[in-house]
């Protein structure tokens, strides 16, 4: 079954080394932090452009009041300006970390899954669920 889609009986989770078993669960937890890390990143961009949004309502209100030369450094210096080497934005940084680390480790972990598991994943915890379920039989 060479799927990216689990089985839900964690009787049938392939028979693996310990060693590819560990290695297996290492590049899923490799990926799942990368996948926390874009939350993180997200939150970021959206935190910018929320930051952002409001200097640009200052600029306005500032303007509005007779403080042109605090609303134009609002607009010439801060507004344009980006997160990374002043010039990158917040998206940016979000779009290359998707197109490359995190889309790079997501095709390894499928690789890696479709040649260890056949493709099936969590292998380590279907075989610990296994594991106690049947410790627990045993009481």
């Amino acid at each position: 079954m060479a799927t990216d889609d689990a089985p839900t009986d964690p009787g049938s989770a392939p028979e693996l080394t310990d060693e590819e078993l560990e290695a297996l669960h290492e590049v899923e937890l490799g990926l799942e932090w990368f996948q926390r890390a874009q939350g993180c990143l997200i939150e970021f961009h959206h935190a910018t452009g929320h930051g952002m949004d409001h200097l640009y309502e200052a600029e306005r209100r500032l303007r509005a009041s007779g403080h042109d030369d605090l609303a134009d450094a609002i607009r010439a210096e801060l507004l344009p300006h980006g997160v990374v080497d002043d010039d990158r934005w917040s998206y940016d940084v979000l779009e290359n970390f998707q197109e490359t680390l995190l889309d790079e480790t997501t095709a390894l972990e499928r690789r890696v899954r479709r040649e260890l598991a056949d493709g099936q994943r969590h292998v380590r915890e279907r075989r610990q669920e296994r594991e106690w379920k049947e410790r627990a039989e045993r009481r």
